[in-house]
């Protein structure tokens, strides 16, 4: 025998089983506020970054090391999504769970920026350890996500020792590892090799981030490779 359920009744239970599941309802935190660096601390080179029409831009100098601008609050737990336009000849990268030496260096997992025809963006980088962890050689469709002269997404999903992420909404790397728990989050521009390419940029907006409940909004597992670091786990 079916239940018949009143409609006013049925349309209450179906909203609040989409609010328990629909994206949109995430509560997500801007870190950039679309105003100034409130919130932001530079470590590392001399990079140029400023606030512009509500973009945030970091503009490569001359004879000056990576630069990084960072959050100033400390995240673990979290999912990160983060808009981008770069000039094609400028890497750059997301830092994430990162932290800075007595000597200024920054170190920690990077979520890749790359222009370059290798387009391994959303690919995961150790900056100042272990240098690659997850290239996209063997990600053809991570690598031709990547839409040069667009605004452009990264998403990374950081859940205990899995790091995920995205760029345009398709998947790019996946590690297991345990090496740094939490960190803050940077925003890189490289150092340049020719100076007649300074004041080339990249811009950043709607840099958002979940850390109350991530492990609730997070993808579902998929087929993508996922490599593992952490000794005595594989």
């Amino acid at each position: 025998m079916k239940i018949k359920v009143p409609i006013p009744i049925l349309l209450v239970m179906q909203l609040a089983v989409l609010s328990l599941w629909t994206p949109s309802h995430a509560q997500w935190t801007d870190l950039f506020n679309g105003t100034d660096l409130d919130g932001w601390v530079q470590y590392g080179g001399a990079a140029d970054y400023f606030v512009e029409d509500g973009i945030l831009y970091g503009v490569a100098v001359p004879d000056s090391p990576n630069s990084f601008l960072a959050t100033r609050d400390i995240y673990s737990d979290f999912i990160l999504e983060v808009e981008f336009l770069v000039d094609p000849k400028l890497n750059s990268g997301v830092q994430i769970r990162s932290q800075v030496n007595d000597a200024g260096l920054v170190y920690g997992y990077q979520v890749e920026i790359d222009p370059s025809d290798r387009a391994w963006s959303a690919g995961i980088y150790d900056e100042g350890r272990r240098g690659w962890m997850y290239p996209l050689t063997e990600n053809k469709p991570g690598q031709e996500a990547f839409r040069p002269g667009d605004w452009k997404t990264i998403r990374v999903e950081a859940l205990g020792a899995s790091i995920r992420t995205w760029i345009n909404g398709v998947e790019a790397a996946s590690v297991l590892d345990d090496e740094t728990p939490e960190g803050f989050i940077a925003l890189q521009v490289h150092s340049i090799n020719d100076a007649a390419d300074a004041g080339i940029d990249i811009a950043f907006r709607s840099v958002r981030i979940i850390t109350h409940n991530p492990e609730r909004h997070q993808t579902p597992a998929s087929d993508l490779k996922q490599l593992n670091f952490i000794p005595n786990a594989q």
